[in-house]
């Protein structure tokens, strides 16, 4: 798939339009995620189209809905890097923090981060409760016990930092009723689903 589609796409799903290097880069990044994804199982999605528009498309609307305030960011639970590598791609003046367990995912991370030269991105690879340090906005998306995770990952918020989450209009109200330190948004619909949402919440 050629940047030129992905850039197509972007524009097609009624997003904001990306910089020719940065569909370059989505170009780039599609090519390690099929390679490495038949090893590592890094997403049950194998197409390439359905790729773009179920983890490219979500992540770059995210991207563009990022409070302007944010300079660092924390990927909690990375995986195969999302959100976290395209918010890196669409945003370069915010630094990325790729927080990630597996080994054998951090590897393909840094695979990434190396090869698509993305100088605004560093790899935690181990628990990100150990992370001694807290980030301007926090996000998660399609982790395992997402409860857990979020309640995890909230102290790695700064004050007056975001917590940045993707969920559903079934799972909202209760991670929404989780968190009485963090005064939400309205919750914004991805393009493209009727189910899925993007939280965006900052803390007192």
């Amino acid at each position: 798939m050629t940047a030129a589609v992905i850039a197509a796409a972007v524009k097609t799903a009624g997003l904001q339009p990306i910089a020719p290097d940065a569909a370059k880069h989505f170009e780039r990044y599609l090519e390690l995620l099929l390679k490495w994804n038949a090893r590592l199982n890094l997403t049950a999605i194998r197409e390439p189209e359905d790729i773009l528009e179920r983890h490219f498309l979500e992540c770059v609307f995210a991207a563009q809905q990022l409070p302007s305030d944010i300079g660092t960011l924390l990927d909690f639970g990375s995986g195969g890097g999302f959100p976290g590598i395209p918010i890196a791609i669409c945003q370069p003046e915010i630094h990325v923090t790729l927080g990630e367990s597996q080994s054998k995912k951090a590897a393909f991370l840094r695979e990434v981060v190396r090869t698509l030269n993305l100088p605004n991105v560093d790899i935690f690879n181990g628990r990100v409760e150990a992370l001694n340090r807290k980030f301007d906005a926090v996000a998660l998306r399609a982790v395992d016990k997402m409860p857990e995770a979020c309640r995890a990952a909230e102290p790695k918020i700064a004050a007056n930092g975001h917590f940045i989450l993707f969920a559903t209009k079934d799972s909202a109200p209760s991670l929404i009723a989780e968190f009485d330190q963090i005064t939400w948004a309205a919750p914004l619909p991805i393009p493209g689903s009727d189910q899925r949402i993007l939280l965006i919440g900052r803390k007192a």
